[in-house]
């Protein structure tokens, strides 16, 4: 079975992502362990919270660069709420702090005029077909909660926005690396599916 290392670093939603994972067969574990993750099929990196409060909490477990490599190196690999935010060089919600520089761009607050945090479900809408999202025309909606949202350099990677005060970001993807500004683990029934396909998707990767 496909080996799924969920990075443990002391932060937020990691256990309820971690049950939803084995709950839709996966062979998932929480980890801290560097050589663990490097060993994995795939990798998954949750987050709630601070963007500067993760990325130093990922720092002081020595994850940092374990984490980063396995949005890179081809290996699948999902990134949940601040888990995604923390793929893009920087947040305006901390000043000064460098995020994984894995996707070119940064996180800024949602639109002036909306309630934040966003915290209700919301349709996606897809730009392409994709093999965990589903198609274009999908109907698929899923629970949010975030004040930030990412804006890529490359308007390419984006695959799916929703519609709060705009177009927002909901989750791109940069070759093997999917990232969600929603929780999955949460979006039940949709949700569940999300993660079943991408469960589906490692087997054909492996």
């Amino acid at each position: 079975m496909t080996r799924v290392a969920v990075i443990d670093y002391g932060i937020g939603n990691l256990h309820s992502a971690h049950k939803a994972l084995c709950s839709v067969g996966a062979d998932a574990r929480l980890t801290r362990s560097v050589a663990d993750i490097d060993a994995a099929d795939a990798v998954v990196l949750p987050g709630v919270g601070n963007f500067g409060a993760c990325i130093q909490a990922l720092s002081d477990c020595g994850l940092t660069d374990a984490s980063r490599s396995a949005a890179l190196d081809g290996r699948p690999f999902l990134g949940i709420c601040v888990g995604m935010q923390m793929l893009f060089d920087a947040s305006d919600e901390s000043p000064g702090v460098a995020g994984l520089g894995v996707i070119s761009g940064k996180v800024t607050w949602l639109p002036a005029g909306v309630k934040r945090p966003q915290m209700q479900w919301n349709r996606l809408q897809l730009s392409a077909d994709d093999p965990c999202l589903g198609t274009a025309h999908s109907e698929s909606w899923m629970y949010f909660v975030h004040s930030l949202h990412a804006e890529p350099t490359d308007a390419t990677v984006v695959v799916a926005t929703v519609d709060y005060g705009g177009d927002v970001v909901a989750a791109v993807r940069q070759g093997a690396a999917l990232a969600v500004q929603f929780h999955p683990e949460k979006s039940s029934p949709d949700g569940l599916v999300m993660l079943q396909r991408w469960v589906e998707t490692l087997a054909a990767a492996a």
